[in-house]
């Protein structure tokens, strides 16, 4: 079965990689709308179309600049370097899991952190975060600058970690669908969130990271794995009932609904939030 999941992800079709996408937006469109969390009165379908365009910036600029990420792969294979090439023989099983670790380490929580404790990152970051309704189309709600600078953190987890490109598909196909999961508005119940939040990041948990002020704001990072969060000391909870989604900075639903406001955002002034994120 592993040899199975090692050729498939191998030579993985761009249109199956495509449809996980397609597929995982349509999913958790109809569970939202089937088993949202709360109801709320707003205009789901004008909200989705504004995430969508969001959405194909990112498929755009990543599809541009993939021969990067196969070259980096590449590279590292034939020169060996990076930790899995260091690391001594052990099964597959266990060689995927690693890898999967690294790439989410460097190329999800670590560039996540630093979008948050870095001026110049948070500012294209806050388009991800002025939305009043997250749900899952937010998961790819990234202005295109966020979308570039999240590459070079990936393609950069790929040559510490010394990824084959079957890792690297891998990752990238799971992280579209956790990052829609954790992302979705649905009713999920707390126990098995909770059981699930030790391994994985669930709704509930990543839920709270969407809340509009800090110390929230900061914290739940992870996008795959949760072990990041628990380990670095960002691990947070909060009632779904005191949730309130946005940004303490952005509060303006008619701004943060107008596609040619939100791409200016990072270079507009910088509104220090409530808590002082960072020095005015």
């Amino acid at each position: 079965m592993i040899d199975s999941i090692v050729q498939y992800f191998t030579n993985i079709p761009s249109a199956h990689r495509s449809a996980i996408l397609l597929g995982g937006l349509t999913i958790f469109l109809l569970l939202e709308s089937g088993i949202p969390l709360f109801r709320k009165p707003y205009n789901k379908w004008s909200h989705t179309w504004i995430n969508l365009f969001f959405t194909a910036t990112t498929v755009l600029i990543n599809f541009l600049m993939a021969s990067i990420l196969l070259r980096s792969s590449d590279w590292v294979v034939e020169k060996k370097f990076g930790i899995l090439q260091w690391l001594p023989a052990m099964p597959m099983w266990l060689f995927l899991i690693v890898g999967l670790l690294l790439l989410d380490l460097i190329g999800a929580y670590f560039v996540h952190w630093a979008e948050h404790k870095v001026r110049w990152m948070w500012r294209f970051h806050l388009v991800h975060h002025t939305d009043p309704h997250v749900d899952t189309t937010t998961a790819n709600r990234h202005h295109p600058g966020e979308s570039i600078f999240r590459f070079v953190f990936t393609t950069a987890g790929v040559i510490l970690a010394g990824a084959p490109i079957y890792i690297v598909f891998l990752y990238q196909s799971l992280s579209v669908a956790l990052s829609q999961f954790n992302h979705a508005y649905i009713r999920f119940p707390r126990g098995l969130d909770r059981l699930l939040s030790w391994v994985i990041v669930t709704p509930n948990m990543h839920r709270v990271h969407h809340h509009y002020t800090l110390p929230y704001t900061d914290s739940n990072y992870g996008n795959i794995f949760s072990i990041w969060d628990r380990l670095f000391g960002t691990f947070s909870r909060l009632e779904d009932e005191e949730i309130v989604f946005g940004i303490d900075t952005h509060l303006d639903v008619a701004e943060n609904s107008n596609v040619g406001n939100l791409l200016k955002i990072p270079f507009q002034p910088y509104r220090s939030p409530g808590g002082s994120k960072f020095e005015a």
